[in-house]
């Protein structure tokens, strides 16, 4: 299953010379992941309300080429790895063929009340 995520690189994305900052990829990233969890029908909301929250515990990123202002990128994410604890995307920023930015991002779920990890809730994993 990949998720495809539309993103435009606005003037505020960039940096003096008119290039994506390489802080702002991960603010890419992030959006995508959101909006791919969301296209699974899992509410964060409730989720949250019921305790539990998912954080972001790596990252391996590489920045192969740059992105300017105004160009258009697409957001690739697809499941590397699905374990009770942890999950594992792999995502790309593409624009058109060109693959400008690549991470592996490691998800963890966590409880509120004292920040210990949790396993991933079940209907979660029968999703991935």
């Amino acid at each position: 299953m990949t998720h495809h995520f539309p993103i435009r690189v606005y003037y505020e994305d960039t940096d003096m010379g008119g290039i994506v900052y390489h802080a702002n990829y991960l603010r890419f990233i992030e959006r995508a992941r959101s909006d791919w969890v969301r296209s699974l029908g899992v509410d964060q909301n409730t989720m949250r309300e019921a305790g539990l929250i998912y954080v972001v515990r790596r990252v391996e990123a590489d920045f192969l080429a740059p992105a300017k202002f105004d160009q258009e990128l697409m957001v690739r994410t697809e499941v590397a790895e699905v374990t009770s604890a942890r999950l594992i995307l792999s995502q790309l920023v593409q624009r058109g063929a060109t693959d400008l930015f690549t991470a592996q991002v490691t998800i963890v779920c966590m409880g509120i009340e004292g920040g210990r990890p949790q396993r991933l809730p079940a209907e979660i994993r029968a999703l991935l």
